[in-house]
């Protein structure tokens, strides 16, 4: 059972990391480089999808990890799974209080009602997501690490 449990987070989390990486490098460049004012409906429309989706993959990675670092408190592995999961915490922290105010702003930006500073804001959003990728990153490592 346990070991359904560990390849189970990591799959979960690797996928996580893997939509996290695509938004970061492919998909906000290909939204920057449409023309006009695609770019900032593309990102609104984005924030408004992923923003529905993401909280649930963020918690449930944090759940799963930290069951698994429950599970094998006593292992030789624990560490490496109690780090992943306070990386996991973090990314959350991350997100509620630096990139989640400004997508909830965002998603509901037009051409018509887009505040001045929107680059800038989109920017730091890119700034911001840029770390928590880092930090995403490094808890899957420490959870593949684990497995090992």
């Amino acid at each position: 059972m346990i070991n359904a449990l560990q390849v189970c987070t990591t799959v979960i989390v690797g996928l996580m990391v893997g939509v996290e990486l695509s938004v970061a490098f492919v998909m906000n460049r290909i939204f920057n480089g449409l023309p006009e004012d695609s770019g900032q409906l593309a990102r609104s429309h984005g924030g408004r999808m992923l923003g529905a989706l993401m909280p649930f993959w963020y918690i449930g990675s944090l759940v799963l990890a930290a069951i698994w670092a429950i599970a094998e408190w006593d292992d030789s592995g624990a560490g490496l799974v109690v780090t992943a999961a306070a990386l996991l915490i973090v990314s959350v922290l991350m997100s509620v209080l630096l990139l989640v105010p400004i997508n909830n702003r965002s998603k509901t930006w037009t051409p018509e009602n887009r505040p001045a500073d929107w680059k800038e804001q989109m920017n730091r959003w890119d700034r911001y997501h840029y770390a928590r990728v880092a930090v995403l990153v490094a808890a899957f490592a420490f959870l593949v690490s684990a497995l090992v």
